[in-house]
């Protein structure tokens, strides 16, 4: 633990002026960014007497182990640079807004040729348009259902819709006119994006000239005779009025704006905002944040504006964190600089914003609502973070007891090897801190000299810490671009704990590894799947943890998402070579044109799928090659099930390290591995 006045800047040689500052641990990585007016003043708050910080104040400027500044000319300037920074370093210790539950959006995936409406939830993706977000998946479903008979756009996955054009038929929904079905060509790409374009509208708030276009139109077919097309309007504007009942009207005025509440203690906060467009509730969203200082509810305000709104994209005028810069921001208070915030706001957005606390009426009355929605939320998140928490710590404790570490083990990370008699060997490495899955950590590795579990985990080890060691030689020069920037690199920080997928051998070997590096600040041991038994370099005899033990209970998941990413790699690599081994022999159809195919259609199956057409849009490809192809990949008569994961992605090999992949691939069954 770091004495912040070891690293105390010289008095007097901190500015005056405006600026940003990032606090650095002793791996240089940023583990804290905040702005000031006056940075002098701000940084010497941090420096006072520790005993008189906040918790969690005290726990950063002790963990810290460098201070650094950068100088601007306005407010603005450091808001800017602050979010920037923040979302480019990830500080540990700087408010973060995780939802506390994952809340459904109704998307438009306005990117595609043929645009769809679905169900989505997780981070906003650029191309698509967010409406919501909703309490419930099943609401979105509902208005879908209801507003499909008005705009009928494609709802359908991009396998379904590609199926259905290969086929010439469309599904149910294209039959029973809920889908334009453009994907037998009844209506084109444009006609089909005028009917996605009306609906965003309609979603969009802009209710009433649909209304009363649809009623002239009734109208008018009313007057032609055109009774059919009367009736069918009539319904339409009966579907529309339905769906737009069901959102209430909170706002008489039809104003646009977000309404925002806290509920709070001394660590953390909970967020909840309302989102009122047109008048109506369209969405409704919450977060908890951890607070790293003692903080007002100003300040909350202000970081706040900053994460939700910061980062407006200049095409969609969306922010970071999916949500538009509405025309007005209700808060409970307003920040110390209001005006500032108020000028960054309206640079986001492009127009006038106000931002202000409500006094009385209506929008005072809809501010009560949210903060009982807060207080609520608050209320539930206390009772699940408390028994999260509490379990979390003492697994560590336990651990670092049982261990006779030196410290509690906050980053741990696990080895798992995977393969099938010595063939397609491959590695993982998963990364636990504060006792929580850290998945953008994650990493794979392809063996190549690894003939058996040993080999490859002293491989796999040695490669890891050999790129820690020139990632952090790297950072010590000083004129290296990673000093200069701070930005992380792959394998710059050590773990306080690695732990191996195995045995007494599997732990000697990592150890070993270990050894030849000269890195003795890395706590080994092993986790035998067996008795679950726990093994420590050079011991006999295992260290048994019991049953009900928290710290075997943390190793336990540790391990098994380790063997997890292991086994999802392992499965890809199966179904490449397989891939490879039904290509070999096909004449004409060389390493080129096998990595051609393998990234066309994606996997076997696929491929198996293909016609001889398909094939010879491959580049290279002929109508010759294209039939000794289908030949070659075609499933054997009386095989109902090749027994490989057909739809696994066949991308070809890459460099030996790669980055985690997405998420889908959840098995965690014991195929074709051989057992420590």
């Amino acid at each position: 633990m770091a004495d912040p006045s070891t690293y105390r800047p010289a008095v007097g040689s901190i500015p005056e002026s405006p600026g940003v500052y990032r606090f650095r641990d002793p791996n240089g990585r940023v583990i804290y960014v905040g702005k000031a007016k006056n940075l002098r003043q701000r940084l010497n708050s941090y420096f006072a007497d520790v005993a008189g910080l906040h918790p969690r104040t005290r726990q950063m400027v002790t963990t810290a182990s460098s201070v650094e500044w950068t100088v601007v000319g306005t407010e603005v300037e450091a808001l800017q640079l602050e979010y920037n920074w923040i979302k480019e370093f990830d500080p540990r210790f700087n408010v973060r807004y995780r939802d506390d539950k994952s809340y459904p959006s109704l998307a438009v995936t306005v990117n595609e040729e043929f645009p769809r409406l679905q169900v989505m939830r997780g981070p906003k993706k650029k191309g698509v348009r967010y409406f919501g977000p909703y309490a419930h998946a099943w609401a979105i479903r509902e208005t879908l259902d209801t507003l499909t008979r008005v705009f009928p756009a494609r709802t359908c996955s991009n396998g379904v819709f590609k199926r259905a054009g290969q086929i010439g038929r469309p599904c149910l929904l294209g039959y029973i006119g809920k889908c334009a079905a453009p994907c037998v060509e009844r209506v084109g790409a444009e006609e089909h994006r005028q009917i996605v374009d009306d609906f965003c509208d309609f979603m969009a708030g802009r209710t009433d000239s649909m209304i009363k276009r649809l009623e002239r139109e009734m109208a008018e077919a009313a007057e032609a005779m055109e009774y059919e097309r009367a009736a069918r309007l009539r319904d339409d504007l009966g579907a529309l009025k339905r769906a737009m009942e069901k959102q209430a009207v909170v706002l008489g005025d039809g104003t646009d704006a977000d309404v925002v509440a806290f509920a709070q203690d001394e660590l953390e906060a909970a967020v909840q905002v309302f989102h009122v467009r047109g008048g109506r509730v369209r969405g409704q969203r919450g977060w908890v944040i951890d607070k790293v200082e003692e903080v007002s509810t100003g300040q909350l305000v202000e970081q706040f504006l900053l994460q939700v709104y910061g980062g407006v994209d200049e095409q969609t005028g969306v922010g970071e964190a999916g949500e538009a810069v509405p025309r007005e921001v209700l808060v409970p208070e307003l920040p110390e600089d209001a005006d500032v915030y108020v000028e960054l706001l309206e640079e986001l957005r492009g127009g006038r914003v106000s931002l202000r606390v409500p006094q009385r009426g209506d929008k005072r009355s809809l501010m009560e609502t949210v903060e009982r929605n807060a207080k609520e939320a608050f209320a539930r998140h206390r009772v699940k973070r408390a028994s999260d928490l509490t379990a979390r710590s003492l697994a560590l404790s336990e651990l670092q007891e049982a261990l006779e570490l030196p410290d509690a083990p906050l980053r741990i990370e696990c080895i798992d090897i995977s393969h099938v008699q010595g063939t397609n060997v491959v590695a993982s490495m998963v990364v636990f801190e504060d006792g929580l899955a850290k998945k953008s950590d994650y990493r794979r590795f392809a063996v190549a000299n690894g003939t058996d579990d040993t080999a490859a985990m002293a491989e796999v080890v040695r490669r890891r810490f050999a790129r820690h060691l020139k990632d952090e030689a790297d950072r010590r020069d000083e004129q290296g671009v990673a000093a200069e920037e701070g930005r992380p690199r792959r394998f710059a920080y050590p773990p306080n704990l690695l732990v191996v997928d195995g045995g007494a051998p599997q732990v000697a070997a990592a150890a070993r590894s270990l050894d030849e590096l000269g890195i003795v600040d890395v706590a080994v041991c092993g986790l035998a799947k067996r008795m679950e038994e726990v093994w420590l370099p050079g011991d006999s005899d295992p260290v048994i943890l019991p049953r009900t033990s928290e710290a075997l209970y943390l190793l336990q998941r540790v391990r098994d998402e380790a063997h997890r990413f292991a086994i999802t790699y392992h499965r890809q690599k199966r179904s490449t070579s397989m891939l490879v081994s039904l290509l070999d022999d096909v004449p004409g159809l060389g390493e080129a044109r096998r990595k051609a195919l393998m990234k066309q259609f994606g996997s076997l199956k696929r491929l198996r799928a293909a016609t001889v057409e398909e094939l010879m849009t491959v580049p290279g490809i002929g109508r010759r090659t294209a039939e000794a192809v289908q030949t070659a990949v075609a499933e054997p008569s009386g095989t109902p099930d090749g027994g490989e994961p057909d739809e696994t992605v066949l991308a070809p090999q890459g460099p030996a390290e790669q980055g985690a992949p997405r998420a889908g691939s959840g098995e965690a069954a014991e195929i074709g591995r051989v057992a420590s």
